[in-house]
């Protein structure tokens, strides 16, 4: 029997509540589990009625659990398997690097947070390149993670952490704002702390992608962790709103170890994840990243325009 969660919310790009089904729930369960916002889950499938604003077309979990049991469960989210993928996070993450060193290279400051850091990947990269590099993480586990590597990573969110306003050149927001329960808030928060002229990078899943559109319901972020769906479309309308200036957005995957993409493709065929972890272990290349690009995931980078 699918559940559906009971609070209804207006579209955060428009304010309307005029909104379209998309795919219903498909929830069996009347309360979260934890595990269920791990970074690395697989319960591709499983989620709250997702719906699309009939005024400006924001795709959103609607309606969803409540705020703070969603906070709740990200407050104590335990992941060992993102600490076992940290090689295809660190091949990630110095790539995303690159283009926004090249953004800002007449800085004066070269300050970096990232938001939803999670055990410190980015942070500990931007470091070793020179930044004074800080990030917020609402995971207790994976803050103490960071922590433990002697990385600034303070434990909340980010209007927690009440950091000072107009301080930093770079904030990012690396596959996190599709489980903000209040993107528009976090937004706000992130173009608070940034000095003006300073760089924005967010990297997320793109409900317009060709990929999405052909996988439909069957497409794997289809989650009970996503809240929201945007495209490069939706999310620039929102960043313009909230006072930031779109550079450009371009489409970029990432790089997943062989024997984690395999895990990954269990729960749509079986059989093709056993061929290829079997293939691979006797080449003795399970281990290895791999570049990964469907197209359905983009990078957008944007401008703080006001003060």
């Amino acid at each position: 029997m699918n559940v559906t969660p009971n609070e209804f919310i207006p579209c955060n790009l428009c304010g309307s509540k005029d909104f379209k089904l998309l795919f219903p729930s498909t929830l069996t369960h009347s309360t979260p589990d934890a595990k269920d916002f791990r970074c690395t889950s697989s319960a591709y499938g499983v989620h709250p009625p997702i719906v699309r604003c009939n005024v400006c077309a924001l795709v959103y979990a609607n309606p969803r659990w409540a705020s703070t049991i969603v906070n709740e469960n990200y407050s104590v989210v335990q992941d060992p398997t993102y600490v076992e993928e940290r090689e295809g996070r660190v091949l990630t993450f110095r790539r995303n690097l690159q283009p926004i060193e090249d953004l800002i290279h007449q800085s004066e400051t070269r300050r970096l947070l990232d938001v939803g850091c999670h055990i410190g990947v980015m942070v500990e990269l931007a470091q070793e390149r020179g930044w004074e590099a800080w990030g917020v993480e609402p995971s207790t586990w994976a803050a103490e993670q960071a922590r433990r590597r002697n990385l600034r990573v303070i434990t909340g969110t980010l209007a927690d952490a009440k950091l000072d306003a107009n301080y930093f050149d770079v904030v990012t927001l690396w596959d996190v704002i599709e489980h903000l329960t209040d993107p528009a808030a976090e937004l706000k928060q992130i173009q608070r702390v940034l000095k003006p002229g300073g760089i924005f990078a967010v990297h997320t899943i793109d409900i317009e992608s060709l990929f999405a559109r052909a996988m439909g319901k069957r497409w794997p972020w289809l989650m009970e962790m996503h809240l929201y769906y945007f495209s490069p479309r939706t999310l620039g309308k929102l960043l313009e709103k909230i006072g930031f200036q779109v550079i450009r957005s371009n489409p970029q995957g990432r790089f997943l170890r062989v024997g984690y993409l395999a895990t990954r493709l269990e729960p749509y065929n079986q059989t093709l994840a056993r061929l290829i972890r079997a293939t691979m272990s006797r080449a003795n290349l399970l281990t290895k990243a791999i570049p990964v690009n469907f197209g359905d995931l983009f990078t957008l980078y944007a401008r703080k325009v006001s003060g």
